[in-house]
């Protein structure tokens, strides 16, 4: 028997219950029949249009919040890529027949994300089922004379339930305002560890770092930038598996072991050996990936290895990109004995870009690597003349993790 195919389009046109269709710029992108009818409004008035541009606050009333409520909702769903519930809001909507005046509508209104391949939201389905006439007629009755005691009875509950769910609402925003002081800590947390006092001597250098959509940013990638008594520089990247204080902590020792072994043993190999012995001594650390570069530019060469890391590239003026990959080694503690690791190096011209990422950026749910290297690689071939900074944004606009992604994210590029 085979089985029909299913039109979601025409599922999402019929439903009862009002849907509104948004992009992540909070564009109006669809709207079923059932929400046309309950707003008196046509496709022609609503698709393509902001969704605060076409349901703005009532300017009539100075208490309006449907606005900064809603709006809240919404970045709430692209932050964290869950659903939202909001509690009973009273939002007024601009009467189709009398432009520029507003009737009173309450909702009950409900965001839910459409995640894309890589985890991302991609839409906000916005379902808002009006409440105004059980509100209307609730307040009709508390306005007539009691009419005994199931009457005072009733009203005493109806009373309870809405002083409840106004509470409710009340310490749901106080969890929202600590959420948020929460994560502006962990972010200063985050810039403090991976402060680079050298990075500060490099003006064609361009770092950037994003957390997990979600996270409280404090994770476990890192970077670091740091000048060799040999006169060159070192650029690392690496990956403590996990997130949170816990990865955050391990990153933090980690990062500092490596940035302070490059500095004292010669070439990036012996210093992902030393960090390796060090890992072992620290919970936590096993699994950790990382990759060392160390740049001369009196013989214009890079040298560079790598422990189970995605390899750095060289980007070149000419829009062509060199996978880093020939000094590939399992991540830290894979072995139960100490191994030499191997080492690479690769001459570069002025004008090459050295770019080292972790896997946040290229990895994607059910995608194969050499996918998501391949998309990196048509990312950078694109500006590959631009400033580090200006390609920095770029690339993470073109591998669309600017929103946040469902891994953290750090990125260097190095303009040579």
């Amino acid at each position: 028997m085979t089985t029909p195919r299913i039109d979601y389009g025409a599922l999402f046109a019929a439903a009862p219950s009002p849907y509104l269709l948004l992009g992540r710029d909070l564009v109006i992108a669809d709207v079923n029949e059932a929400y046309l009818r309950t707003t008196g409004r046509t496709r022609g008035d609503l698709v393509g249009q902001y969704l605060f541009d076409a349901f703005p606050d009532n300017p009539a009333d100075p208490a309006a919040d449907g606005v900064r409520n809603l709006s809240a909702s919404l970045h709430r769903v692209l932050a964290t890529g869950g659903p939202d519930t909001m509690a009973l809001q009273k939002y007024d909507i601009p009467r189709a027949d009398r432009p520029g005046q507003f009737e009173e509508r309450w909702w009950s209104p409900v965001n839910t994300p459409v995640l894309a391949a890589d985890g991302s939201v991609a839409w906000i389905i916005h379902r808002a089922e009006d409440v105004t006439a059980f509100v209307q007629a609730r307040e009709a009755h508390h306005r007539l004379p009691a009419g005994g005691v199931a009457d005072s009875r009733e009203e005493s509950m109806e009373t309870e339930l809405y002083a409840r769910a106004r509470e409710l609402q009340h310490l749901n925003d106080e969890l929202r305002r600590a959420h948020a002081r929460e994560r502006k800590v962990a972010l200063a947390l985050q810039e403090a560890m991976l402060h680079s006092p050298d990075l500060d001597r490099h003006r064609d250098v361009a770092v950037r770092y994003l957390p997990a959509a979600g996270s409280l940013n404090v994770c476990g990638d890192w970077y670091d930038v740091a000048d060799l008594p040999s006169g060159g520089f070192s650029v690392a990247v690496g990956d403590v598996v996990g997130h949170g204080l816990k990865a955050a902590t391990v990153m933090g020792m980690l990062r500092s072991a490596l940035s302070a072994a490059v500095r004292a043993v010669d070439g990036p190999a012996k210093a992902l050996e030393v960090l390796g012995l060090y890992a072992r001594s620290v919970h936590g650390a096993l699994a950790t990936t990382a990759v060392q570069t160390v740049v001369d530019p009196v013989r214009r060469r890079i040298m560079y290895s790598s422990a189970g890391h995605p390899p750095p590239v060289l980007l070149h003026p000419d829009g062509s990109g060199q996978l880093l990959d020939q000094a590939t080694d399992p991540p830290l503690g894979a072995r139960p004995e100490h191994v030499a690791r191997p080492q690479a190096e690769v001459r570069y011209t002025s004008g090459d870009a050295l770019v080292l990422y972790t896997d946040g950026l290229i990895e994607r749910r059910g995608e194969d690597i050499d996918a998501g290297l391949n998309r990196l690689l048509d990312a950078l071939a694109r500006f590959p003349r631009v400033s580090p900074e200006r390609l920095a944004d770029a690339v993470l606009a073109r591998m669309d993790v600017s929103g946040g992604a469902p891994d953290d994210v750090a990125l260097v590029i190095v303009r040579l």
